[in-house]
């Protein structure tokens, strides 16, 4: 495994296990499989309704809690001052810990100041070791820095060869910022796991091309944080710390950037009306 230093001193794995869109049911036994296969970074939200079923399986796979990452996030129905020191509360209580390694704001919306000050106060207490952010565009992740007292040590954002973010990565860069990817295989779309440029670089290294974007982001210095419910494709996610890209194949990959996601676009007014619609 690699790491990151974050800003304010602490560790984290470069590849996290994520369980967006998990169902509660089968949360638990595909923690168990991660764990079993290596991975020490856990990704949930309070959205994503398995916060329960991750600190189940965190408990029963015997691993000690200091050893493993959870990261989790809070959604825009508590974003005040009070309203993110409650939610916090019921996030500690679902997952059954006493701290939580990463609390992000899941979306650049409502009152993320106010709820911002709120995380500060729990990271002061002691009970969230960093706070972040996630879905942070170059507008509101610099408003957020110029704003605040403690910065958002990372911002998870979309990111994957089809959608580099490299000004949002500068942006990040400059405050202090570590960036971390959601979706890091584009969802699947433009026949991403087929892609003819991740096919013949990953045919160098007997890689697949899934392994080849997230070997790609690593060494962008990007954290990434694949999902699957598949063991197998979960142990294959694992398998990229035994090879590296070399500066040609980097480059070719910087060529697949089309400049904007192809799974959700947070500038549509309606996207944005529909998210303020969840009540978590």
């Amino acid at each position: 495994m690699e790491y990151k230093t974050l800003s304010n001193g602490l560790k984290i794995p470069m590849l996290g296990f994520g369980v967006y869109q998990i169902p509660p049911n089968q949360t638990k036994e595909c923690v168990l499989a991660a764990l079993r296969a290596g991975y020490r970074l856990i990704d949930t939200a309070q959205a994503y309704k398995n916060e329960k079923a991750v600190g189940e399986a965190i408990r029963e796979s015997g691993i000690p809690r200091e050893e493993i990452f959870i990261t989790t996030k809070l959604w825009i129905s508590s974003f005040s001052y009070e309203g993110v020191q409650e939610a916090t509360e019921r996030s500690l209580e679902a997952l059954g810990v006493d701290y939580i390694d990463l609390m992000l704001l899941h979306q650049p919306m409502g009152d993320y100041i106010g709820a911002w000050r709120g995380l500060e106060k729990l990271y002061k207490e002691g009970k969230l070791k960093s706070i972040g952010v996630s879905n942070f565009y170059p507008h509101v992740i610099t408003d957020i820095c110029e704003t605040v007292e403690i910065k958002p040590m990372v911002n998870q954002v979309e990111t994957h060869p089809f959608f580099q973010q490299t000004r949002n990565l500068l942006i990040m860069k400059n405050y202090g910022v570590a960036p971390e990817a959601w979706g890091p295989f584009n969802e699947g779309k433009n026949n991403f796991f087929t892609n003819p440029i991740l096919k013949e670089i990953g045919e160098k290294y007997g890689k697949s091309a899934a392994q080849v974007s997230l070997r790609w982001n690593i060494q962008r210095g990007v954290i990434v944080i694949p999902k699957s419910v598949h063991e197998d494709r979960i142990k294959e996610n694992f398998n990229v710390f035994d090879f590296k890209l070399n500066d040609e194949d980097m480059k070719k990959i910087s060529t697949m950037d089309i400049g904007h996601s192809e799974i959700v676009d947070h500038f549509d007014p309606n996207f944005v009306k529909l998210l303020h619609s969840f009540n978590i």
